[in-house]
């Protein structure tokens, strides 16, 4: 059996699940006979080595390495925490030659024969350049809550983020019925629709606008909701659920950071007009109490659900087979029911392209079948 020393570190914005991959790619190491080294802040940790901020043999983790008050001890207890013990940042290119050095040297003087790299696919893209740079021996595990990483059904944290979502429009339904309210929630997302889309769904949602079927808010949109909204009320239900994610833009192509209260102020302003051009139904519209929750970070912290741990320690686990097989240059993803991997390098050229022409890189397909069983529950979602 050949002894490896690996690292792994995360990068790029937290999410649930990552201390479930750390946990999983410790203990299959473990038992491998392998040396696990984490890198403390991403990339950062590489630098930290080379100036001598910390030594090789204080980033080695074991089953045991991980110690908590009481009687509760060990590796194990980390699949159920959110964030990541080893830190992250999310920042851009390392611009200044000198980092990038150092970066390069932290790595060599750490001897690995592979790193495990767990980021999104801005992440991916910072460190697969470094690692062509360094001749690294990399496999990647896809983790954001946006779930925008190209070939992957599913990536770490997105389906906690999904119940969060899920949850806040659960709550905000009683509040919303008790005063006949219109809540809008805004859901994370970047510029992919996953979160709104699935959160929209299974919380009940009336109106879901995502960037990929509502590029931004025109005059068409906002008429649309104004009439959606006013047939419910019509129905005889006096409140309203709506989710707007976040890669949405405003009626002039914008990038609105709150374009949750964008869209409370578009509905209130052209119900208004509606009301004065003598369509009487809408005067009533333009009086409804409209209020917006801003999810943020919440959509991140949550502990993770049974799926992103089980997803997450899956492939931990191939990204170990991988190396010990020596199969670098991978991509672990989730495809048709298994874990499988695909070739990092094509992946990272579409990812590229896209990040170039500011696309996302895995939108939601509007043939989507999510999208057809949205609109056969009657759900806005913002298209023809």
């Amino acid at each position: 059996m050949q002894t490896k020393r690996i690292g792994i570190l995360t990068s790029g914005g937290d999410c649930p699940g990552l201390n479930a991959v750390i946990r999983a790619v410790v203990k299959a190491s473990e038992q491998k006979g392998w040396t696990v080294y984490g890198i403390p802040y991403g990339t950062d940790g590489f630098m930290h080595i080379a100036q001598e901020e910390c030594l090789p043999d204080d980033l080695i983790l074991t089953g045991k390495c991980y110690q908590l008050p009481g009687r509760i001890r060990g590796l194990d207890v980390l699949q159920f925490f959110s964030g990541s013990v080893l830190g992250s940042i999310s920042k851009g290119h390392p611009e200044n030659p000198d980092v990038k050095a150092n970066i390069l040297k932290g790595y060599d003087i750490l001897g690995l024969d592979a790193l495990i790299v767990i980021g999104g696919d801005g992440s991916l893209d910072i460190i697969y350049d470094l690692a062509k740079a360094g001749n690294w021996n990399i496999v990647a595990i896809p983790k954001t809550i946006d779930n925008d990483v190209p070939a992957t059904e599913f990536s770490v944290g997105f389906t906690t983020a999904v119940e969060i979502v899920t949850q806040a429009l659960y709550d905000l339904t009683f509040t919303a019925a008790s005063h006949e309210r219109i809540m809008i929630v805004q859901a994370m997302g970047r510029d992919a629709g996953h979160l709104a889309l699935r959160g929209g769904i299974a919380g009940g949602a009336d109106i879901i606008l995502i960037p990929e079927l509502t590029p931004c808010l025109t005059l068409d949109v906002i008429d649309d909701c104004c009439h959606h909204l006013l047939k419910l009320r019509e129905s005889g239900r006096h409140f309203a659920l709506v989710v707007i994610a976040e890669g949405v833009k405003t009626q002039d192509q914008r990038k609105e950071s709150y374009i949750g209260d964008y869209l409370l102020q578009q509905i209130k302003e052209y119900s208004q007009i509606l009301c004065h051009e003598k369509h009487q139904d809408f005067c009533t519209l333009k009086d409804v109490d409209m209020r917006v929750t801003v999810l943020g970070h919440l959509q991140r912290s949550h502990p993770p659900v049974a799926w992103d741990r089980l997803l997450a320690t899956a492939f931990g686990i191939k990204a170990v087979e991988l190396i010990e097989s020596n199969h670098y240059d991978r991509l672990v993803v989730w495809q048709k029911g298994q874990v499988s991997s695909k070739c990092l390098s094509f992946i990272m050229t579409t990812i590229k392209e896209r990040r170039q022409k500011k696309q996302c890189t895995s939108p939601v397909d509007p043939q989507d079948y999510l999208v057809k069983t949205a609109r056969s529950l009657g759900i806005y979602l913002g298209d023809p």
